[in-house]
């Protein structure tokens, strides 16, 4: 079987829940997951999480990236970067550092950077 690089910058076999495959449950993965069929449960990987277009997903998700094309009901944990594809649908609660919407998604929910200072302004560079 082809070994693909993880989400870590290691090699391994990536992990799919194909088409027509329905989980329930938890997905632990020290690399990437994808998503093409339908889980209910929690998602953690250490690595990259990709729902595809026929993907769904109920539940919760923890991980370093993500790619959404499908539909997630869910509460998400995003290290690095999250991406909503075209053809995402999304409702919940996303917590990550950097967020792309395509034209097209539907996101319904709220958003918060980590890392980033809520309420707060810098007035760099005035004197007063």
């Amino acid at each position: 079987m082809k070994k693909y690089s993880n989400g870590n910058g290691e090699s391994q076999v990536p992990n799919i829940v194909s088409f027509g495959t329905k989980v329930t449950g938890e997905i632990e993965s020290d690399g990437d997951v994808r998503i093409d069929g339908s889980l209910s449960g929690k998602i953690s990987a250490k690595g990259k999480v990709v729902i595809g277009k026929d993907g769904v997903v109920d539940g919760e998700i923890h991980c370093k990236n993500t790619d959404i094309s499908g539909k997630v009901n869910a509460s998400m944990e995003v290290k690095e970067l999250t991406v909503f594809k075209t053809t995402a649908i999304f409702t919940g609660d996303v917590t990550t550092s950097k967020i792309s919407i395509e034209t097209g998604a539907q996101f319904t929910g709220n958003c918060k950077m980590a890392g980033m200072e809520t309420g707060k302004i810098k007035n760099e560079g005035k004197k007063g």
